[in-house]
């Protein structure tokens, strides 16, 4: 089954491509990176011939409310006209629990936006609604700084494995459309600060976390459950020690693999020029990736647009 990834080289949407290809589908990494653009409709007409499938996990490049409502609107209007040219059968979108609890923020009241166009398109179609990654928490408690201290809302939530998430999107994806919404989480619950306080720990990162209830998440004040998924949610099987112990192992391997691959020339030059020898940013490990943020998900950046 073809099946095609808007967003496809992004966090979620490169471990989806990769689990999709290890199950025999014919799975295509749509984005601009790959002459496909949402915005524009550059290359969806091609990248859908003969797609069973379109994921879309794109996400607006703009934190300014009417650009994102205006972002959710173009990209999902196009994805869907042109997914009706082609005969696509199954429409999936990631979106995030929570969705319709936080019409305070301008993002997502721009989210419901694009939930509503897609659930009145006449394709058949699955919106899927994660929680927060595990990746992310230490972006999280980047943009809530206040002063030297980081202030979050001490409500629950119940995050998971960015690999849980491709592996739920997956799931949805190569079954049959539910015409409807399914949620997915982490297997555990905790609360917003101190996951993020367990988080800067295990990164020896010494800022202080504070659990302030007037800390708002992307605009958007929180009850005690906003964040957290309702009774027929389905679970990852990932637990936060388990993931910890695999990100410390794939940050040290990471970090030493990408110092051997610096040439023996460049290691040269930085030490006839007196310089110290840095890592690029290309070296980061996927436990941490690099992140343009907002307060409810953090996205990761590729090119003209962020990704899951």
């Amino acid at each position: 089954m073809k099946i095609v990834v808007i967003g496809g080289t992004g966090l979620i949407g490169s471990k989806l491509v990769s689990n999709l290809r290890k199950d025999g589908h014919e799975a295509v990494a749509a984005s601009p990176d790959t002459g496909v653009n949402s915005i524009t409709g550059e290359g969806i007409a091609e990248a859908l011939k003969g797609a069973s499938v379109v994921v879309d996990v794109t996400n607006s490049p703009s934190w300014q409310d009417a650009e994102v409502l205006k972002f959710f609107e173009t990209s999902t209007r196009n994805l869907l006209t042109y997914e009706a040219a082609a005969g696509v059968g199954h429409h999936v979108a990631l979106s995030v629990v929570g969705t319709d609890r936080l019409s305070e923020s301008g993002y997502f009241r721009a989210k419901i936006a694009q939930e509503k166009l897609i659930n009145e398109s006449s394709i058949p179609h699955s919106i899927v609604r994660a929680t927060q990654f595990f990746e992310f928490l230490k972006s999280l408690a980047d943009i809530s700084l206040s002063g030297d201290n980081v202030h979050l809302p001490p409500v629950l939530f119940q995050p998971m494995a960015a690999d849980d998430v491709a592996s739920a999107v997956e799931r949805i994806a190569v079954g049959p459309p539910i015409n409807g919404i399914v949620e997915v989480g982490g297997p555990e619950e905790f609360r917003v600060d101190e996951l993020v306080r367990r988080r800067l720990a295990s990164l020896k990162d010494p800022r202080e976390v504070i659990a302030d209830p007037n800390a708002r998440y992307s605009g958007a004040k929180l009850s005690e459950k906003t964040l957290v998924p309702g009774n027929n949610a389905r679970f990852g099987e990932t637990r936060f020690e388990t993931w910890l112990t695999q990100a410390r192992s794939t940050n040290s391997g990471c970090a030493s693999s990408a110092r051997r691959r610096l040439s023996g020339n460049q290691r040269q030059r930085e030490s006839e020029k007196g310089k110290l020898i840095s890592l690029p940013r290309t070296s980061r490990c996927a436990s941490e990736p690099f992140a343009t943020e907002w307060p409810g998900w953090i996205w990761r950046w590729n090119d003209r647009s962020r990704i899951w």
